[in-house]
């Protein structure tokens, strides 16, 4: 083939951002173009989201803008909506225009995953997501503005609802993100002088019967026990059935009114996998060789959380779990294979070694399970931070986070809502229409000269 090949890259998350990083440090001058479609123009690391939420890290340093470090690529916003596989050509729809049609010779598909829902009423208009910036600085501004309601309100009922706060999902997420907003939540208090530790309740609703399926079982019981300690409550074996106007429903029967609900009850294939036509499983994900190409289809790779991709290693998993950690080490493999077939060269199978799992359970608070090795409390809340930082992408963010971690330890966390932010027209908005309805307010003359005279 004459000319440089022609890899698109679908998808600017782990597996896209790290594939895109690799080929342009790999590949020489003039073998192939590199182009990145996303409907955001940069990556986020998710692991630090619950801290983002939670005040200790500015919620700017979890992301990298794509095209900053993405500098011999070509970025663009928008999302894909189709996959001719047969043509080698897919759909791009701008974020705004109209659509476009994008040739490649080689097609990664890496949009990741959307979050998994269920048909519970009043989900769509109760339920908070937890998967983007937006979502955690939403989530922190919320969470304060309830403590600022309690605080001010003589309405018990009203207090209670406000200070009723409920996660689903008992995962990585949901474990992070209960203990960092607790923790938070707490420190808010100091503030709040007619409020107590005992008037917030904190709910966390598993429908399995234990937390962080991913660690040992004595791990999953030490962190219950500990989150328990703090006087919060673990539902475990339980599911939320409704949540219409705010009132909560159990599947144990309880039910109580809250303003207050994180859903991060697992996630699941972008949909895309299952549209583009391309072979998938029984989950959507699509189906790939351990070399992660998609089975069947000439110049499609895939990886990440959209993926199937076969388990070689030993631990008894037919495909690879949807983890950071897979996909980090997958896009290294993909982006090698990928400069071999551009160069004719064989390509090599994915395997990896499970080093371990680490989490937070709140400031200085964590557990960890690395090579063997269990550790809990300070030690395992600092493994957690380090190992992050090493694993941030680029020397910028690593410097931000830390400078972020230091400011925190001296001068503690940020718990100021900026609500305003979410809805920066509205009080504009109202001063506009009070004016419109209102036509006995006279419009003052503008400023001149003659005014200045005495």
């Amino acid at each position: 083939m004459s000319g440089p090949q022609r890899i698109v890259v679908v998808g600017g998350g782990y597996v896209g951002m790290y594939t895109a990083l690799r080929l342009q440090r790999k590949l020489r001058a003039g073998e192939a173009t590199i182009t990145v479609v996303d409907p955001q123009p940069n990556m986020t690391y998710q692991p630090f989201l619950p801290e983002a939420a939670a005040g200790s890290i500015e919620p700017r340093h979890v992301v990298v803008p794509l095209r900053k470090v993405l500098r011999k690529c070509t970025v663009l916003t928008g999302r894909v909506t189709a996959v001719d596989a047969e043509r080698k050509i897919v759909t791009v729809l701008p974020v705004e225009g109209v659509p476009a049609e994008l040739a490649y010779d080689h097609l990664v598909l890496a949009p990741g995953a959307v979050a998994r829902t269920l048909p519970v009423p009043g989900l769509a208009e109760c339920g908070i997501g937890f998967g983007s910036v937006g979502e955690a600085i939403h989530l922190r501004n919320h969470v304060l503005s309830r403590l600022d309601v309690a605080s001010t309100t003589e309405d018990e009922v009203l207090r209670r609802r406000a200070l009723t706060f409920v996660v689903v999902g008992a995962g990585y997420a949901g474990i992070e993100v209960f203990g960092e907003l607790e923790d938070m939540a707490r420190a808010a208090l100091r503030h709040h002088p007619r409020l107590s530790e005992k008037d917030m309740r904190w709910v966390l609703v598993e429908a399995a019967d234990r937390v962080l399926p991913e660690v040992s079982p004595s791990m999953a019981e030490y962190t219950v026990r500990r989150l328990r300690e703090r006087g919060t409550e673990v539902r475990l074996g339980t599911r939320v059935s409704a949540m219409d106007g705010g009132q909560v429903v159990l599947t144990d029967g309880e039910q109580f009114a809250a303003d207050t609900v994180v859903w991060t009850a697992g996630v699941k294939a972008n949909p895309l996998a299952a549209r583009s036509g391309l072979p998938v499983d029984s989950r959507g994900r699509l189906l790939c060789t351990p070399a992660l190409e998609v089975i069947g289809v000439d110049g499609v790779w895939s990886a990440g959380d959209c993926a199937a991709v076969p388990d070689l290693s030993a631990s008894g998993l037919s495909v690879c779990a949807p983890s950071a950690q897979h996909a980090v080490r997958q896009a290294k493999v993909l982006a090698d294979n990928l400069r071999a077939a551009v160069r004719g060269r064989p390509v090599r199978e994915y395997r990896h070694k499970h080093v371990g799992s680490v989490a937070s359970l709140g400031l200085h608070k964590g557990v960890a399970e690395v090579y063997g090795i269990r550790l809990r409390g300070f030690l395992a809340w600092l493994l957690h931070r380090l190992y992050h930082l090493s694993r941030v992408p680029t020397f910028n963010r690593k410097v931000r986070v830390l400078g972020d971690w230091v400011l925190t330890f001296f001068c503690g966390r940020e718990v100021v809502s900026l609500g305003q932010v979410e809805h920066p027209r509205r009080d504009w908005a109202a001063i506009v229409a009070e004016v419109e309805s209102n036509p006995q307010i006279t419009v003052p003359k503008p400023f001149s000269g003659e005014d200045r005279k005495v």
